[in-house]
């Protein structure tokens, strides 16, 4: 834990308290990965599940968030993190997420550039979101299973 809170600390504005992270570990460790580098961890995304109204309708559904996603200054743009938040899609997938969202600053274009390769769409601007007053984006994201289509006959002919 102590390596994922320095990689946070170190490169992102938005730190959390250490029983933050504890907590999210604790309540959807699928959904807590590390990325693992010769041995050391050089990546981390936290993600929770949480309950709502989807934002693809007007009905209730489990919703899977990614709450923060950081990868080692010398180890980015070497693809880790797309693989950190393809793995927690399929870790929230687990705990029966129909759905992803994340939050992410207006000026990080890089990042929005992977979600959007990603499949996730702007879908509103939350103004002022962040401490220092920048506006985010609210990204997301349908599931989609992987499950093979299941051919349906009529039995009555």
């Amino acid at each position: 834990m102590e390596a994922v809170i320095v990689i946070n600390r170190t490169s992102l504005p938005e730190n959390y308290p250490d029983q933050f992270f504890l907590g999210l570990h604790y309540h959807a460790p699928k959904g807590f990965l590390v990325a693992i580098e010769d041995g050391r961890i050089v990546g981390y995304i936290m993600c929770r599940i949480e309950r709502g109204i989807s934002s693809f309708g007007r009905f209730p559904v489990k919703k899977g968030h990614i709450v923060s996603i950081a990868v080692a200054d010398e180890c980015r743009h070497h693809g880790v993190g797309t693989k950190l938040i393809k793995a927690g899609m399929e870790g929230m997938a687990l705990y029966g997420a129909a759905e992803f969202f994340l939050e992410v600053r207006k000026a990080n274009e890089a990042a929005t550039g992977i979600y959007e390769k990603l499949g996730y769409e702007i879908k509103r601007v939350l103004k002022g979101y962040y401490r220092d007053g920048e506006d985010a984006y609210l990204m997301v994201k349908k599931h989609v299973s992987n499950a093979p289509e299941v051919a349906v006959h009529d039995t009555q002919n």
